[in-house]
C-alpha cells in the first residue's frame, strides 16, 4: 500500500479521447492543478503506447502519449504498489465482472485486462483517488449494475441474470470521465480558446470521440 495522497487512476479510453481530441497539452495543466498523481497500469499502457506505437495510424499518438509519462505527468501505478499484488487482484476483478451477468446459463465478458486493472489500483491506493473511464459498460457495472442488466438484456434480446455476490468489488469505486476534466479545465480557464461555443465544442467533441455522455448532461453542464 502507498501513503495518503491524490490519485486519478486512467483508464485508456480517457486519455485516448485527450489524444484524439489533441489536448495531451491539457492533462499537463490539469496536472499542475491537481497537486497529486495521474496513475496508469501496464495493461493501460501497453493499450494506449506499446501496441499502438507499432501501427502507422496510431504511432503518432502513441508517442505523444509516451511523451507525458517520460515527463512524470502520467506515472505506472507498479512504481508505487507491489506489482505481484496489483496482477492477483486484476486478475480477481476480471473474473468476478466477467462472471456477473449471467446469460443462458453462460456468463458474458464485460470488461478487459486494462480496466480491471484500474479497478484493481483503485482498491489497492490509500488516499483520494478516483478512476477516470469514458466507456460506459466498466462505468455502469460500478454504479448502477442493474441498468447494465437492462442494457445488455436489451442489446442480446434475451434474459440476463445479475450475479449479486460479485457486486461488492465494484460497489465504492469513484469513476469520472474525461468530459468532466475538460470541462474542469475550462472553468479553471486552461483552455486557450475563448471565441465562440468552447464549452459545447469541447464537450462533443470529447463525446464524438468516445466519452460517453448524452446531450441532456452536456446543456446541465453548459448552465453551471
Amino acid at each position: 500500500m502507498i501513503s495518503e495522497e491524490k490519485y486519478l487512476i486512467f483508464d485508456s479510453s480517457s486519455i485516448i479521447n485527450f489524444s484524439m481530441n489533441s489536448s495531451l497539452d491539457t492533462l499537463r495543466k490539469l496536472k499542475k492543478m491537481f497537486g497529486g498523481k495521474f496513475l496508469i497500469t501496464l495493461p493501460v499502457k501497453y493499450e494506449i503506447i506499446d501496441h499502438p506505437k507499432k501501427i502507422r495510424r496510431f504511432g503518432l499518438g502513441a508517442l505523444q502519449i509516451k511523451k507525458l509519462l517520460d515527463e512524470g505527468v502520467i506515472e505506472l501505478a507498479e512504481n508505487q504498489i507491489n506489482k505481484t499484488l496489483l496482477n492477483e487482484q486484476t486478475r480477481e476483478i476480471m473474473q468476478k465482472a466477467n462472471t456477473t451477468l449471467i446469460a443462458k446459463n453462460e456468463p458474458i465478458n464485460i470488461i478487459q485486462e486494462g480496466e480491471a486493472s484500474c479497478i484493481a489500483a483503485m482498491i489497492l491506493i490509500k488516499g483520494e483517488k478516483l478512476m477516470v473511464v469514458d466507456e460506459r459498460t466498466t462505468r455502469m457495472l460500478c454504479e448502477s449494475p442493474e441498468n447494465l442488466r437492462k442494457l445488455m438484456q436489451k442489446k442480446l434480446h434475451t434474459g440476463i441474470r445479475i450475479n449479486k455476490q460479485n457486486l461488492n468489488l465494484f460497489k465504492n469505486i469513484t469513476i469520472i470521465r474525461s468530459c468532466e476534466l475538460i470541462y474542469l479545465a475550462y472553468k479553471n480557464k486552461l483552455i486557450d480558446l475563448t471565441n465562440g461555443n468552447v464549452l459545447e465544442s469541447l464537450l462533443y467533441a470529447f463525446k464524438l470521440k468516445g466519452c460517453s455522455i448524452s446531450e441532456k448532461e452536456i446543456e446541465e453542464m453548459k448552465r453551471l
